[in-house]
């Protein structure tokens, strides 16, 4: 099996066409990519009051999502986090909390957080907000406060594509037995389990876990006496659309394999914690290892996908979180964008590789 990047020739994907405005108010034009992500909306007057035309247009964005995967709203003069949230208010997002947290965020207001705050000079790879939990967002959107000065694009990654793109024998694979995080609490390394969970005993943590289909072990040590947890997630790796039926390539997989992080920095958190180990670990749904040829492959299908644009200030950026990854790109200077996520999806029923742990 070779597991070169494989070329879409001959696949039946097309670069979605323009729709049109409806309206003289706006203009909306994909963008120049065989994706056509995202598709750009801008104002063709002054004075548009984008959140009037957002509240009379949310089934046309709707479209917009399901067709592109995501929209830009540019040159509408928003500002700050209360326009972000009125804008999301107006379109109709059911705006929900950041669960089960993996990275740092600033707390902006109830619902809008800043983007993962990580060092500036590391990218953050290619993800689908939250694919691990039971319940995940169907939307996420992004709001430029402070553009960066060079670079600190927010990727974008069409998920029906690299589906497209997957060795058929890889995705075989993971469509029979799903894929497991394995995450370790209580080592010093990222986030205590009471905060990534928001809980402050085992007993709220175990029924947290038992609710969302997460299996566990407490173990002994901890940093600073804290309390050692190892969970056990397993999910299906390719899922439907709720509405639009196509699959999707949508899962932390490649994201948390120990692989993606430099090699000297994955030597020393193995020589440090070992592998069992270690923060986050990917794994095949039976518990077997995943290749580091497969894991590889799977970041180039989404780097042979990946599109990028310049943040402006005041650009909001709606993206449908199954359809479409993001990530980060590094950056110098100054950044500052805000992050609200919502509508909640949880899965019809449960997918193969996805059965319920005990």
């Amino acid at each position: 099996m070779s597991l070169t990047t494989p070329s879409l020739a001959g696949l039946a994907i097309r670069r979605p066409a323009p729709l049109q405005a409806g309206s003289e108010l706006v203009s909306i034009a994909p963008w120049d990519n065989p994706s056509g992500l995202p598709a750009l909306v801008t104002p063709v007057a002054r004075g548009v009051d984008p959140f009037a035309w957002a509240g009379a247009n949310r089934e046309r964005i709707t479209q917009l999502l399901h067709r592109h995967g995501g929209i830009l709203l540019r040159g509408f003069g928003l500002r700050g986090d209360q326009d972000f949230q009125r804008m999301l208010d107006a379109v109709g997002v059911a705006l929900m909390h950041y669960i089960e947290k993996a990275t740092p965020r600033e707390q902006v207001s109830k619902h809008v957080y800043t983007s993962t705050i990580f060092p500036p000079e590391h990218p953050i790879a290619p993800h689908n907000e939250l694919s691990y939990v039971r319940q995940w967002p169907g939307r996420i959107a992004f709001f430029c406060e402070v553009a960066p000065q060079v670079d600190g694009e927010t990727p974008l990654v069409d998920v029906r594509r690299v589906l497209a793109r997957i060795d058929p024998e890889v995705a075989g694979k993971f469509r029979r037995l799903g894929w497991m995080l394995v995450r370790n609490f209580g080592s010093g390394i990222g986030p205590s389990w009471q905060h990534s969970l928001a809980v402050k005993t085992r007993e709220q943590a175990e029924a947290y876990l038992r609710r969302s289909a997460t299996e566990w072990r407490w173990l002994e040590g901890g940093a600073a006496g804290n309390s050692r947890l190892r969970t056990f997630q397993r999910r299906a790796a390719v899922r439907r659309h709720p509405v639009t039926n196509e699959e999707l390539w949508f899962n932390h997989i490649a994201f948390w394999h120990p692989s993606g992080v430099p090699d000297d920095v994955r030597r020393s958190l193995e020589a440090d914690f070992g592998t069992d180990n270690l923060p986050y670990n990917t794994l095949y749904g039976d518990g077997s290892e995943i290749p580091l040829e497969v894991a590889a492959h799977l970041r180039a299908t989404y780097d042979a996908e990946t599109v990028k644009f310049r943040w402006q200030e005041g650009d909001l950026l709606l993206l449908d979180n199954m359809l479409v990854a993001h990530g980060r790109s590094s950056y110098s200077g100054q950044r500052r964008v805000l992050t609200a996520m919502g509508d909640e999806v949880r899965p019809a029923s449960v997918q193969p590789g996805e059965e319920e742990m005990q």
